[in-house]
């Protein structure tokens, strides 16, 4: 009996426990954490690259300065006087020696004519003179005063015709007369300003540049200018002189150029971008599309197996949208020139143009 009882509960035990087995494995495996997914490869990103290039580079530096004149005066009369004709229109072309302004000269060519006869009855008398001096009627004192007097007369009559002269203003070379100050009628005292006059072509650019290039200049170098009021436009130049002072305050040397004006839309005083040209050298350059600046440092993003490399790297000159690199790349390299903002070091990324710029 014992045994039958013992061995029922060895049986309900057995029961119990296999269907514990089978329960506890599942509340088990459905309490478990699931797998960690294995993390995801970081997507390439798509970039613009273009090769760095060995060319000539063209050397130089850049200045400001100002338009002038090729030749600058202001009409003042020499004499006192009143305005009687002014024969400019304000804003036009004149020619050289052209007349522009006349002065009442009524008195002046009075006084001329009046010289003028006192000339003649000298020649006259010093002809006489010297006709009887050969007869024998005069003496040689009284012929040398007649020729003395003749000559006084002589002077005179230039005298005379000098100052009508200078009651006509003219044009002392060609140009464009500017916006006058005066009217007819108006008293003029010597000296007074009347009206600028500007030849202005070609024009005259004066710039400064930092004395350490003293050993690169010379007249005759070819140099660009562009102009904030002429968007776009650039004109070409040629320097004609350097000056031979330094400046002590700045450090710096002043040249003058000529700068072809033949339409005439340039003005004197006009705001000047100056590219001064030195020649052309072979360089590495890359468009400067490439540079990433970061701090005092340039940096550009090399392309090598499928991976962006951060490269640091020494810039020179810039020119054209170009700047020269000194150190950190070589010819044929390729970095990246569109997408770099979104770039680290060691990134993949994806060539979408083939580098082909």
């Amino acid at each position: 009996m014992k045994k039958a009882a013992l061995l029922a509960t060895l049986v309900v035990g057995l029961a119990a426990g296999a269907a514990a087995g089978v329960y506890i494995p599942r509340w088990l495996a459905g309490a478990a954490p699931a797998p960690a997914k294995t993390a995801a490869a970081p997507s390439a990103t798509r970039v613009e690259v273009a090769k760095v290039e060995e060319r000539p580079f063209a050397r130089g530096l850049s200045a400001v300065g100002s338009l002038r004149s090729d030749e600058s005066v202001v009409l003042r009369p020499e004499v006192a006087g009143r305005i009687q004709q002014i024969d400019f229109k304000e804003g036009e072309a004149v020619r050289a020696n052209q007349v522009l302004i006349r002065l009442d000269d009524s008195i002046p060519s009075a006084e001329l004519q009046q010289a003028r006869a006192n000339l003649a009855l000298a020649e006259s008398q010093y002809r006489r003179a010297v006709d009887l001096h050969g007869r024998g009627f005069v003496s040689q004192q009284a012929r040398d005063e007649s020729a003395s007097t003749l000559k006084v007369q002589q002077a005179a009559a230039v005298l005379a015709q000098a100052k009508l002269d200078k009651m006509t203003i003219r044009a002392p070379f060609a140009g464009m007369v500017g916006l006058r100050n005066v009217s007819v009628g108006d008293y003029v005292n010597q000296g007074q300003d009347l009206a600028p006059l500007e030849a202005i072509d070609p024009l005259k650019v004066d710039f400064r540049v930092p004395e350490m290039y003293l050993s690169k200049l010379r007249a005759g170098q070819s140099l660009a200018v562009r102009l904030d009021a002429m968007p776009g436009q650039e004109r070409a130049g040629q320097v004609y002189a350097v000056s031979p002072l330094v400046d002590a305050g700045g450090r710096s040397i002043l040249l003058r150029a000529t700068v072809p004006n033949a339409d005439h839309v340039l003005r004197p005083g006009m705001f000047a971008r100056v590219q001064l040209q030195f020649g052309e050298d072979p360089a590495l350059v890359v468009p400067e599309a490439a540079l990433a600046p970061a701090g005092q440092s340039q940096y550009v993003f090399r392309v090598r197996d499928g991976r962006a490399e951060k490269i640091e790297v020494s810039v020179g000159e810039r020119r054209d949208g170009r700047a020269e690199i000194l150190t950190g790349v070589a010819a044929g390299d390729q970095v990246v020139i569109a997408g770099l903002q979104r770039l680290t070091d060691g990134a993949p990324v994806s060539v979408v143009n083939g580098g082909a710029k």
